[in-house]
Order: C-alpha cells, then structure tokens, then sequence
C-alpha cells in the first residue's frame, strides 16, 4: 500500500478494526523496524514541536489533516495534527509517527504509531514526548469533555485572586491558608509517622459567598500545580484525573460544584480514589458544594477523604460592615457614601450574601456614573438595596412555591 493512501484506507475500515490493520500493514511496509503504538494524550507531538524538542521533516507525498482551534483575541491559534505520517528529526534520529484519528464513544481518540530504526529509541522518543506533556510549568490544567486542557484565562483569574480583598467570617481566611501551607510544609513530618501525605478540604455553603474566590486565591497562594475538573463523564474519566494527579504531585486537585458531579453510579469509585488502595501522596482535594444536603455521608462524614470542612455562612454583621467600609474607601472622594449611610446599609443587608453585596456596590456606582444629573452615591445605594431586597424576596417565594410542587 503507498503511504498517500494509507490513512484513508485505514478510516474506511470499522472503528474496532483500524488499530489492528494499521499495527499490520505498517509491520508489513516496515519489517526491520521496531513499532511501538498507543492512545494517549500525554503524546502531544504538535507541542513537542512547537516547543522545538523535535523537527518535522516535511512529507509532501502525505496530506496532513489540521484542525485550528481559535483561543481568543490576540492569543495564539491552537493547531493540532489529526491525521498525518509524519518524518521527525529527534537527537539525530528520523523516526515516521503516524497519527490516526477516530470516534470512540462521545469523543474523539488520536492514535499513534512511531516507527524507528531500534525499539529503544521508539520508547525514548514517547517516553520523551509525554514526559514533557504531562509536566505542568506555572499553568492549569483544566479536565473537561474527557481531556487536558490548559487553560490560560483560567490561570489569569487565578492570578488576580488574593486574600488580601476578601472578607471572610472570623479567622476562617487564616485557616484555610495556614492549613494549606502547613501541609506541603509537614511531608517529613507525615512520613516520619507513617501518616499518608494527602489531605482534602470540603467548601460548604451557598452560592455567593466567597467559596470560589477562596479556591483561586489558594491556589494562586500555594503556587503548586492544579488540576481543575469542569466534569467527568465516568470511572474511566475519573481515573485518568487521579493518574494525572500522581504523576505531577504535590499538586492540587479542584471538584467545583461536588454534588453535580458525583452520581450513585460513579460514588463508590469516586470514593475509592480519595481513599482507595492506590497512594495519593502530595495530592490536595478541593471541593465545593452548595447543597451538601445532596452528597453521600461517606463523602461528606468520613474524615479519611475530606479531612477538613469550612463553612461558608452568610455574612455577618461583623463582616458586613468590614466589606462595606472596604469598598466606600477604595471608591474616589466624590464616589463615596457618607458615613452614616454606609453605617446604615450594614443593617439594610442583614441577609445579603456577598455576591449581592457586590452587586450593590457595582450597580450603584453604574448609576451613578451614568446618570444624566449630578446625584449622591447615598441616593444610589438606598435605592439600590431596595431593588435587590425585593429580587432576594422573589427569588425566595419561587424556590419555596417549586420545593412544595
């Protein structure tokens, strides 16, 4: 078979059947060769290249199906290599990888075959390949739809996160970092006491106030790398998080919105990952949930997997006013409420979550800013408060109306 037609011959072919006449024919063209063959997306070879730790050699006798992915204004496209034979220089060695590309289930799976002169340089090349693929430099890697991802505008809002401009009841922003900083800090410790050196941490509490901004600020804190799920779809899926967890600890691993991910049908494996046979050393669990009502008592009970619970509440009087008061001094002179005002509104929010108090800020100076006749930000944030308590008072009559249906 010529290599122009090669590929094509081999998508014509049923999906359980391609990897086989692939591994034959190219054991047939190449029968002096060592062939290796796998499906990973460790095997990154188009960021290999871009990264120039290897060369393609151009092969003009082989169509080289591209997709290009756009990943925002000014950012550079994202191209990946779907299916292609291509000739690599690496350390000297000119090696063929070909790569073949096919639905399996909901998603799309790239294979790979490298074919080389000797069986140990094939396997130093992929060794090589998802060695560097695999290591996360200062980035974070978001699991989504059954892949890695690494996410740059996710890493930005990390960023931009501290401590420093959030308001938390009591000690509870202490804590959480002094128990994070702690941990990394103790591996000697726990090692010394055959005490295994993992940890997970539980946010609990309703939407809005501050479970999120808590997460990226820890993270931004910590400087470790992060695995952030956006889903999983099984135990396949959530298998191959952990793996990646263990392959680049100490690291932290992210479960936003907990509840909404586990399920009874994948629970127990879940379960089995956080405390299971296999060692999760140096890996960090992150969870939040609004509805801890809604997860397992061997999740949310059982110390062994989420050593530590923080509760997110409300805000208090206390934290009110300090939130408050923090944003009517980072305001400009003429921007600012009056003291007595702001000194009344800490009792107008009894209720109020930190969410809707940013929004009470950031809506009142909207106003105020386009307002076609001079008005003070006092006018502004009483009419404001109004607003959003009777939204808050609807809100509550719809969610208590649909609980009785």
């Amino acid at each position: 078979m010529s290599m122009e037609n090669f590929i094509r011959e081999a998508l014509y072919k049923p999906n359980d059947y391609i990897a086989y006449h692939v591994a034959r024919e190219l054991a047939e063209l190449h029968p002096d060769k060592a062939i290796i063959e796998g499906q990973t997306s460790y095997f990154d070879v188009d960021a290999f290249v871009r990264d120039e730790k290897c060369a393609v050699v151009e092969q003009k006798s082989v169509f080289r199906h591209v997709t290009t992915e756009w990943t925002g204004a000014g950012k550079r496209l994202k191209q990946e290599t779907r299916n292609s034979w291509l000739n690599v220089l690496w350390k000297g060695h000119l090696l063929d990888v070909i790569l073949i590309t096919w639905i399996e289930g909901y998603y799309f799976r790239r294979h790979h075959w490298i074919v080389a002169e000797e069986q140990e340089v094939a396997e130093q090349f992929f060794d090589a390949v998802c060695d560097w693929s695999s290591a996360v430099r200062g980035e974070i890697l978001v699991y989504e739809d059954g892949c890695f991802e690494k996410d740059q505008h996710l890493l930005e809002s990390i960023r931009n996160a501290t401590f420093d401009n959030l308001v938390l009841y009591g000690s509870l922003k202490q804590q959480i970092q002094d128990d994070a900083q702690r941990f990394f800090e103790s591996r000697e410790v726990y090692e010394r006491y055959g005490i295994p050196w993992k940890r997970g941490a539980l946010f609990i509490g309703p939407p809005g106030n501050g479970k999120t901004h808590t997460l990226k600020a820890l993270i931004n804190k910590l400087d470790k790398p992060c695995i952030y799920v956006r889903n999983f779809e099984g135990n396949e899926e959530l298998a191959e998080v952990f793996k990646r967890a263990r392959m680049i600890n100490p690291c932290v691993v992210v479960f936003e919105d907990l509840d909404s991910m586990v399920t009874k049908e994948n629970r127990a494996f879940f379960l089995n990952e956080l405390d299971g046979f296999r060692s999760n050393t140096g890996v960090v669990v992150l969870a939040t949930t609004n509805h801890p009502e809604k997860l397992d008592a061997a999740i949310l009970e059982r110390p062994s997997r989420f050593d530590r619970k923080y509760y997110f509440q409300l805000p208090a009087e206390t934290e009110r006013r300090a939130y408050i008061e923090k944003w009517n001094q980072e305001l400009q002179p003429d921007m600012r409420m009056s003291i007595p005002v702001a000194a009344g509104l800490v009792d107008m929010t009894d209720g109020f979550s930190f969410a809707y108090l940013k929004e009470l800020v950031v809506a009142s100076m909207i106003q105020w800013i386009s307002s076609s006749e001079p008005r003070s930000m006092d006018e502004m944030m009483l009419a404001q408060v109004k607003a959003l308590r009777a939204q808050m008072n609807s809100k509550n009559e719809v969610a208590s109306s649909q609980s009785a249906d």
